[in-house]
């Protein structure tokens, strides 16, 4: 099977170089701005492997199960390890006796505590900050109004403050955005998650989709960048396509989705992102992650942060 080929910024190029790549081979490589020819490329690179890969039998649903998991002592909180290969090797659920807890400790430290509704309090908003600093979650995410209660709030802790940027249509001429990205990293915020602008991808404005990321990375530094696609509004190729904008742009990550929109985060998705912006750059999955099943699936497709409201459950059930 041909080797999976992995992005990787290279001054002002944008390198795909598979992993048997050897010195003396020609490796590919397009200029910077050439989106069209890079994501062509990607595409042809799935069609060839999905074409190579034999035809498996399924549940009517499309999934592979594990029955009878407990019975046989392959409960996650029994033998976790096992559990994980048969998730590697296609299981979409496995069972779980009642009482099972999450067996990843570690899983906090990739989950951004979110609260983003219209309605959210000041009292909502400091209980959220009290959970992030209890479980320490790798961030709170919260509209940008909230931003200087969260940064009080969290003073003394290792939690950050993330706020969102255009949300949750993108469509904010890029000046606002950058405006808002100034003013909630000048009050604190440490990360950004901005919405990118969905009309303008599928429109091929891609100069205006990379400038109007650019603008707001620039306007936020020193704030981490991550990218909100919106992939339920997206083709796969459109997806690919704005991973491409995001790197060139300089973002941190790109995210899956807002949670406002018509779909959330899919672990197809997530490992197609992965696929294209390679291991430097991170991949935030968000939008229906209510379980640590839930979680822990995404993380094996690839995310390395998970956006997250009902994040005390994930880790305490």
């Amino acid at each position: 099977m041909t080797a999976q080929p992995y992005g990787i910024r290279v001054k002002d190029r944008l390198f795909f170089k598979s992993n048997d790549f050897h010195e003396g081979e020609e490796e590919l490589s397009y200029p910077e701005f050439d989106v069209d020819r890079i994501v062509n490329e990607l595409m042809r690179e799935r069609t060839r492997e999905a074409q190579s890969v034999s035809p498996v039998s399924t549940t009517p649903r499309g999934e592979f199960w594990a029955y009878k998991s407990c019975e046989e002592n392959l409960c996650p909180d029994r033998d976790f390890e096992t559990v994980r290969e048969i998730v590697g090797n296609g299981a979409a659920r496995v069972g779980a006796h009642i009482g099972t807890k999450c067996p990843e400790p570690a899983l906090a430290r990739l989950i951004d505590h979110t609260l983003l509704k219209p309605d959210a309090t000041d009292a909502e908003v400091i209980q959220l900050c009290e959970e992030a600093a209890r479980y320490g979650f790798a961030s709170v995410c919260v509209n940008p109004v909230h931003v200087p209660l969260c940064v009080k709030e969290l003073a003394g802790s290792n939690v950050p403050t993330c706020t969102v940027i255009g949300f949750p249509l993108g469509a904010n001429p890029t000046e606002i955005k950058a405006s808002e990205a100034r003013w909630a990293a000048e009050r604190g915020a440490r990360e950004l998650d901005m919405v990118i602008n969905v009309g303008k991808l599928k429109s091929g404005e891609y100069d205006f989709v990379r400038e109007d990321i650019r603008q707001v990375k620039e306007a936020g530094r020193p704030a981490l960048l991550k990218v909100i696609l919106e992939t339920a509004l997206l083709t796969d190729e459109e997806k690919v396509k704005a991973c491409v904008l995001c790197q060139q742009a300089g973002a941190d990550f790109v995210k899956t989705s807002t949670g406002f929109s018509k779909g959330g985060a899919t672990p197809e998705d997530v490992a197609l992102m992965r696929r294209v912006v390679g291991p430097e750059m991170g991949v935030k999955a968000s939008g229906g992650v209510r379980s640590c099943e839930d979680a822990m699936t995404m993380y094996k497709a690839g995310a390395s942060r998970i956006g997250a409201s009902a994040s005390v459950k994930i880790v305490s059930l």
